[in-house]
């Protein structure tokens, strides 16, 4: 079981930020990459990478432990199909985050980029 808590809270409740995580995992599997706060990207980018080890082993139980964390069928999908051959020979390091200039207009909070490694 992953543990979920978290070292930045993020301003949101346990359940809130457990919510979130999931919901950002399920987006960057999907989409290959995501613009998120800087601090979100740094705290998804551990959450990622073990969920993907774990996805790695892909006996039965593996798979029920990925369905607690990632939201969609599609995503649970790519993972297993596309993103487990391509990640088969690497033992850790599966994105990449860069720190975007530009600030979010509403909050100003420093974006980030996160995408998974080709």
């Amino acid at each position: 079981m992953i543990k979920t808590y978290s070292r930045r809270k993020l301003g949101r409740s346990s359940s809130h930020r457990k919510l979130l995580l999931r919901n950002l995992a399920t987006s960057l599997i999907m989409n290959e990459k995501i613009i998120t706060s800087y601090p979100k990207a740094k705290e998804l980018q551990r959450f990622i990478e073990k969920i993907i080890t774990i996805a790695k082993n892909t006996d039965f139980n593996a798979k029920r432990e990925i369905a607690r964390y990632i939201m969609t069928r599609e995503a649970k999908k790519k993972l297993f199909n596309v993103l487990i051959q391509r990640f088969s020979q690497r033992k850790s390091g599966y994105t990449q985050i860069f720190k975007l200039e530009k600030t979010r207009r509403g909050d100003n909070a420093t974006l980030g980029l996160i995408k998974l490694i080709q």
